[in-house]
């Protein structure tokens, strides 16, 4: 049996760790650095590069030079190298494949087995297509944990602290958590790690910050030369190595001069650039990005119904958050508390992740990792309303069912809808897929249950079944489409969540009172053609007469309408009651008179008073 390794596959940087006497060790790749550039390249020849060396010659060979893919997991992006095309899962493999051959170097075993980390806020597509990458290179992934809990796993073993919240503020090259965990230990030192809450932004990272330097140095080249860069591939690829290169330089220093040479040719010959950027001006130019750092930490304050004074330690991981901005931005929002420097931003995340796949191996039996999912999930009922399954922050794994029925008379078949989101309706959540439930024995509607069950494994994958109860018959799929979810989609599905409540809680009380009066429709349409010969003809013309008027109030949008046409129908219908009632007992006096007394007959102390319950206000 092959080891077992922990790996960070990031953005811009990725690492790998692995157990050696039961401590977790940063494995150095064949260049001898401790992180792998995420750079895929396909040279001339044919040969593919990795790493350090793709990146050194992406500027001679831009079109053939793939970095940061992970922004495109989990959707149908893909490139066309010599007339073949590679998703992003593929390109990733390429990554793993060679951390996992630089890991087989180091230990001279094979490495089999692999636990990788993700975003915390990565939905169930990138997920996948995460260990899709992992299975692509060879590797048996054991585990997807997010990269917030993988950190909090090492600090919180390597500290041995106790009972304490910790805020882990992780800002990589293109994605952006924030988690709150609570790590308690017991007198064994048996560590139980539980993530409180996670929110984040899955388009916001370091890549952010050097495209501001890149936009800014093409404006400062089109002033000075009339020459526009940003169209010239070769240009730009030296811009952005430049500008990363620039903002690590300004985490240290209050200045930094970017010169390039020969940038281009224009009438008036060769285009060359020397600008000074001081950190003021980058922090200016890049305010907004650190502005929009603010609402998934205020989110997860709220979510984990905690006070900022509450929070033991800081962690901040990723190499983005070494920006002095960003740490001076995380001391003032959590109160003046100084982010912990005990651990490493760029390799504490693999650490973690290999920490995690010892205990699944069995090599640590001291530590519980209770992870939770970041967005609720549940399926679409009539009128496109979200019925929540699974709520946001639920510890996974988890599983929970629900039982619904069918909307039309003699429906056989049903088709199950799965959403992502917190808003109320499923227009403005994120859809992850659907599948069809059919053999349903034909019934009245709200007869058949169909039961639908959502199981999110230990990776945050969704599995979802439904059953019909009465015939015994089940689909189940695992949800694997849909795309990656946008800035935009996530601000529709968390942030206007809250900004729309009113208006989805007023849309959903009319929908739920236009469901209510065509269930009372067609409950009392059947009671009258039940009931036809109990019920007087006077009654029934009334009772039409009103069910007509619901209905035609029903075709309208006026809501107060269908509200007055229902209260009168009730009126009305209660005769239908009287009615049969009265005719049952004249029926049974009628055959008491005919017969001998054989019993008394009810007295009102034999009546027992009931309260129907609507299930509704319960």
């Amino acid at each position: 049996m092959g080891r077992a390794v922990g790996i960070d596959l990031g953005t811009t940087n990725s690492a790998i760790a692995v157990l050696e006497g039961g401590e977790p060790t940063i494995i150095a790749n064949a260049e001898g650095t401790r992180t792998t550039p995420s750079v895929v390249a396909f040279s001339k020849t044919g040969e593919v590069l990795v790493g350090e060396i793709a990146k050194r010659q992406a500027v001679t060979n831009v079109d053939r030079t793939i970095s940061s893919v992970k922004r495109h997991m989990g959707t149908d992006w893909s490139v066309n190298i010599d007339d073949k095309k590679y998703t992003a899962q593929e390109i990733s493999a390429r990554i793993l494949s060679k951390l996992k051959r630089d890991a087989e170097e180091y230990l001279g075993e094979p490495v089999t087995d692999a636990v990788i980390t993700v975003p915390a806020y990565f939905n169930d597509a990138e997920r996948q297509a995460t260990k899709d990458a992992g299975q692509i290179a060879g590797l048996n992934v054991l585990r997807i944990i997010n990269e917030p809990t993988a950190a909090a796993l090492a600090y919180g073993l390597e500290k041995g602290k106790e009972d304490e919240l910790i805020l882990v503020f992780d800002l990589g090259g293109g994605t952006f958590d924030v988690s709150l965990l609570e790590i308690g230990k017991d007198d064994d030192g048996f560590s139980t790690i539980q993530v409180r809450a996670t929110a984040g932004d899955n388009r916001l990272g370091g890549d952010d910050w050097d495209q501001r330097i890149v936009d800014w140095l093409i404006e400062q080249v089109k002033a000075k030369s009339g020459a526009d860069l940003s169209k010239d591939p070769v240009a730009l690829q030296r811009l952005r190595a430049a500008a990363e290169q620039a903002k690590k330089e300004l985490s240290s220093a209050m200045s930094t001069n970017i010169s390039l040479q020969y940038l281009s040719v224009t009438a008036d010959g060769p285009v060359h650039l020397d600008e000074t950027l001081t950190r003021a001006k980058f922090e200016e130019m890049t305010s907004d990005l650190l502005e929009r750092t603010k609402a998934p930490f205020e989110k997860v304050i709220k979510d984990a119904g905690i006070s900022v004074s509450e929070i033991d330690h800081v962690v901040l991981v990723g190499g983005s958050t070494r920006m002095p901005a960003v740490a001076e931005l995380v001391k003032k929002l959590t109160g003046g508390r100084e982010p912990n420097k005990g651990v490493n931003p760029d390799e504490v995340v693999a650490v973690g992740a290999a920490l995690q796949a010892g205990v699944i191996q069995g090599d640590r039996k001291d530590v519980l990792l209770i992870d939770v999912t970041p967005l609720s999930l549940g399926i679409e009922t009539m009128g496109g309303v979200m019925d929540k399954v699974i709520e946001r922050n639920t510890a996974i794994p988890t599983k929970a069912s629900r039982v619904y029925s069918t909307a039309a008379d003699g429906q056989t078949s049903v088709l199950v809808q799965v959403f992502q989101g917190e808003r109320q309706f499923t227009a403005d959540n994120k859809s992850l897929g659907n599948f069809e439930l059919s053999g349903i024995a034909p019934a009245p509607r709200g007869v058949p249950q169909i039961e639908v069950t959502f199981d999110i494994d230990a990776n945050g994958i969704v599995h979802v079944s439904a059953k019909d109860l009465g015939t015994g018959k089940e689909t189940a799929v695992t949800i694997t489409g849909g795309s990656a979810l946008s800035k935009e989609e996530i601000d529709r599905m968390v942030n206007e969540a809250a900004q729309h409540e009113e208006d989805d809680k007023k849309r959903r009380e009319e929908l739920e009172i236009r469901n209510s009066a065509e269930q009372l429709v067609y409950t009392i349409e059947k009671t009258l053609k039940e009931d036809a010969d109990k019920v007087s003809e006077a009654t029934r013309q009334e009772v039409q007469g009103d069910l007509d008027a619901v209905k035609e109030a029903l075709k309208g949008s006026d809501i107060e309408a269908v509200k007055s046409t229902v209260e009168k129908l009730n009126q009305s219908a209660m005769k239908i009651g009287q009615e049969v009632y009265q005719n049952a007992q004249a029926a049974q006096a009628a055959a008491e008179a005919g017969a001998p007394q054989t019993s008394s007959s009810p007295s009102d102390d034999d009546v027992i008073d009931a309260e129907v319950v609507d299930e509704d206000d319960k």
